[in-house]
Formats: structure tokens, sequence, C-alpha cells
């Protein structure tokens, strides 16, 4: 569930830095604290990263910090995906236990591509300024820093309270459809067995049809989702196989739970017939909710 970013080698993180990776409960899919303990006593790393970008369920940021600690480490949060979620209230906020935190804006805050590192250590945040810059960026856009600020006012209002909320219950209604017994009967897994998030991980490796596939087949019904690779994935990361499945835009258009039961209805039924499924009939489903909740109002052309 981490992200590249976090130390793969085809990223820079990987390359520059010695990483670390800890994993997931083969069971549970839930992240081991225990091994995270066990590598960070043997390690001794310097930093430790808790954050995600395809995982279900919080983290439990206390423990992260307490081994931070333990080890004589900084702890960063990356909480681009869920920072939506923190500002609103419904997640737990690593602010009060992480060294550092960061964020886009983008994602679940809804606001400009852009991002913004938090810290309550003075002599952090002065590395931390000095680094971005002159470190590594200039030339601030102006036009950007105006959306975030926008983007922060909004976020501290009850309408976007609702959103949020209404993001997490639409995630929990697809992960509840998408356990059912005629989907499990297809070989579809839940990771975790729900959700608690905006997000829900879709586990295919035992489906007749691949994560390529079944974001192929979705995007053709008109329900965008992106293949992506689950815990000791055995296909290619171009193949996959899992989709993730997010419902932040839906929430944002307006939808309620009667659309998301709808929506997770046509994703069931897409993925259990797989390339058996009726195209035409799920598309025409996929309009009707579009067309109930226009993107621009009063625009018929966008």
């Amino acid at each position: 569930g981490g992200h590249l970013t976090h130390g793969m080698k085809i990223n820079f993180s990987g390359r520059l830095y010695n990483i670390v990776a800890y994993g997931v409960d083969p069971t549970t899919s839930l992240v081991d604290m225990d091994e995270v303990r066990r590598l960070a006593v043997e390690h001794k790393p310097k930093v430790i990263i808790a954050g995600w970008s395809a995982y279900p369920r919080t983290l439990d940021f206390a423990a992260f910090r307490a081994i931070a600690d333990e080890v004589g480490a900084l702890l960063w949060v990356d909480m681009a995906h869920f920072a939506g979620l923190v500002a609103a209230g419904i997640h737990p906020s690593p602010v009060p236990h992480a060294h550092v935190v960061s964020s886009t804006v983008h994602k679940t805050i809804g606001g400009p591509r852009s991002g913004f590192i938090l810290t309550n250590d003075a002599d952090l945040a002065k590395k931390i300024n000095s680094a971005v810059f002159p470190g590594q960026q200039g030339g601030p856009l102006m036009h950007v820093i105006a959306a975030k600020a926008v983007a922060f006012k909004i976020a501290g209002t009850p309408e976007f309270r609702d959103r949020q909320e209404r993001t997490v219950r639409g995630a929990q209604i697809v992960a509840e459809r998408l356990t059912a017994a005629d989907v499990a009967g297809a070989g579809i897994v839940i990771r975790s067995g729900g959700t608690d998030v905006h997000l829900v991980l879709v586990d295919l490796r035992d489906a007749a049809i691949d994560g390529k596939q079944a974001e192929d087949l979705l995007h053709e019904v008109g329900i965008t989702v992106n293949r992506n690779a689950v815990p000791n994935d055995p296909r290619p990361p171009m193949v996959t196989s899992g989709l993730r499945i997010g419902t932040p835009a839906l929430a944002t258009r307006g939808f309620g739970d009667a659309e998301f039961t709808e929506v997770a209805e046509i994703i069931a039924q897409t993925l259990v017939a797989g390339e058996a499924a009726d195209v035409e009939s799920l598309r025409a489903r996929v309009a009707t909710l579009a067309n109930a909740f226009p993107l621009y109002a009063g625009l018929e052309q966008y």
C-alpha cells in the first residue's frame, strides 16, 4: 500500500536512500506493527515512513511514533491520499504524533495540484524550508497558492465534512457489495475485508480476469478505476492482480447511498461476468447516474 516515492528503485527515493520495506500481514492485510518494530530495531533507521496509496484502513500513528522514539528515528507521515478525511475530522490525525507530515492538495482535499509540509519542530521547519527553497524549488506559482487558500477554506466547512462522510460511506457500500457471495464465488477478494477510508482494494489473483482486463472492462462500461498491485502480486506492474476503486470524485459530484449502491452493483456485475458482461446495458445504467448529477449544472456540453 506504500507509494513509489517511499523507496522503490525506479524512483529517486530508492536510488538516493537505503530503504528497508515493511509489509502487511498475509491473513489480515493490515500493517504488521511487530514487523515494523523488528525491522526498526534491527536497522536503526534515521526516518520511519508511514503512509499509503492503496491501503484501505487507518494506521496506528501512536504506535509508529513509539517505535520511532525507541530507535531514535524521525517519523514522517505521508497523508497525501487521506488528508481530506483528516481535515474533515473523520480520520485520525497524524499531526500530534509525527515529526513531519506531508501531503498533496489535489486528492481528497480536492484542491490544485500542489502540496504542503507540516512540522511542530522549529529546527526541522528551518531545514525543510531551506530544502524546498532554494534546495529544489523557486518561482512561486501565485495562482496555485491562491487556489490552495480557497481549498483550505472549503475544507473547514460543514459541506466539506458531508462530502468526506459520503466518500467513506460510498467506499464502504462498494466494499460490502464486493464481499457478497456471488463476487467471492468468482474468485474476487476485498483486501482487509472492507475499508475505513475512501478506497477499496480488490484482489483478482484468483479471478478469471487480471487488473488490466478489469480496468479496461469497467472503462468500457463508463466507470474509471485503476489497476493496482496487491500484496505479493504475481503479475507485473503494468498488468497487476488488483483494482483500486476510489469514491471522492462521485461524492464531490453529489452521490449518496442510493447512487453508490447502484455503482457497487454495476461494478459487481461487471467483474463477475468478466468478458461476458453486457457492456451496453451496464453503460446505460452508468449514463443514467451521470446524467442525474451533471458536472456543470446548466451546461449541455463540456
